[in-house]
């Protein structure tokens, strides 16, 4: 489903990746791991066409889409979410997930939001309906009325998520979407995350939470200081010591 191919980046003298070669097959959960700064958003902002980048080829079901521009990205199923939480903090919990809606309509729901007239109130009432049902999937759909902004904070990542589900995306990118939760947040998050997987969508996520890694993931990719170190099954990994070194540092190992 996704390939990349000596994907390099570099910002300047310094180099954020370095020819990371990947590959991840439809169906799968997989995750990217690594120290901090080791290169994993940095992949995923090349992958998803935020940054272009400097060499190296990138593949979305076998097509090129190392030129396309983000949206375009999109509209061949592919969708994320941030490190930081990128929601409209002053558009209530519906609106914020009819935005992801926009692919699928030629009405722009910023401008039904507005209500120019002439916009005809089917196109706004269907627009509704399924983000409602990406709401109820995520569990959100009580708070459909409430501003995003007001949501704690672990419903703020479900919202995020919500959104990119409404994109209908056939890969979605979930950047340490554990990020400031409690262990029981987490464990709720699990369980979405399977049941998306479950749904037919393939996931590759950012995750610093290993004991969720280990759990949910069926591959497991290792990057330090842009490079790509070691790749295989969750239990692989655990013990690999290249791995180790990386988290620890090589005095500590």
């Amino acid at each position: 489903m996704l390939e990349t191919k000596q994907l390099t980046k570099s910002f300047g003298e310094f180099i954020a990746l370095y020819e990371v070669d990947f590959h991840l097959n439809e169906g799968r959960i997989h995750a990217i791991i690594g120290p901090n700064g080791a290169g994993k958003t940095t992949f995923f902002n090349l992958v998803s066409r935020i940054y272009p980048p400097t060499s190296g080829k990138i593949y979305l079901n076998g097509k090129g889409i190392h030129d396309l521009k983000p949206n375009e990205v999109a509209q061949l199923g592919m969708a994320r979410t941030f490190q930081n939480i990128c929601l409209f903090p002053k558009m209530n919990v519906l609106e914020n997930v009819m935005v992801g809606r926009h692919l699928f309509h030629k009405t722009n729901p910023f401008k039904l939001f507005l209500r120019i007239p002439g916009k005809k109130l089917e196109a706004e009432e269907k627009i509704k309906r399924r983000a409602e049902e990406y709401l109820d999937f995520m569990g959100l759909l009580p708070f459909k009325h409430q501003l995003a902004e007001s949501l704690p904070y672990a419903s703020q990542r479900k919202l995020e998520i919500a959104r990119a589900l409404a994109t209908e995306p056939k890969l979605l990118l979930l950047d340490e979407p554990a990020a400031g939760m409690n262990p029981s947040e987490t464990g709720e998050l699990l369980d979405l995350i399977e049941k998306i997987n479950r749904s037919g969508i393939t996931i590759l996520l950012i995750e610093h939470d290993m004991d969720l890694v280990m759990e949910i993931s069926d591959g497991v990719t290792v990057l330090n200081f842009g490079e790509k170190i070691a790749e295989g099954r969750p239990e692989e990994i655990r013990d690999n010591p290249l791995v180790v070194e990386a988290y620890l540092g090589k005095e500590e190992y």
